[in-house]
């Protein structure tokens, strides 16, 4: 799975998205909102690991997550 951070502009917030290995979209949430697309996709029990990673960062860097 991968993790990619990307910066909103103007009245866009931030967003994350997580993919797949494959590169599929797996869910697309704002970072301030998380924990419904986490639940979604069944990784809410993993959403402070997740979300520690993605305040640290840089925006369009890619992470590769193996959970």
């Amino acid at each position: 799975m991968y993790i990619i951070k990307v910066k909103g502009v103007a009245k866009i917030p931030d967003y994350v998205q997580l993919r797949d290995e494959n590169f599929t979209l797996l869910a697309y949430f704002r970072v301030d909102r998380p924990d419904k697309s986490l639940d979604k996709v069944g990784l809410a029990h993993k959403a402070e690991y997740i979300m520690g990673l993605v305040n640290n960062l840089p925006f369009g860097q890619i992470l590769k997550l193996d959970i």
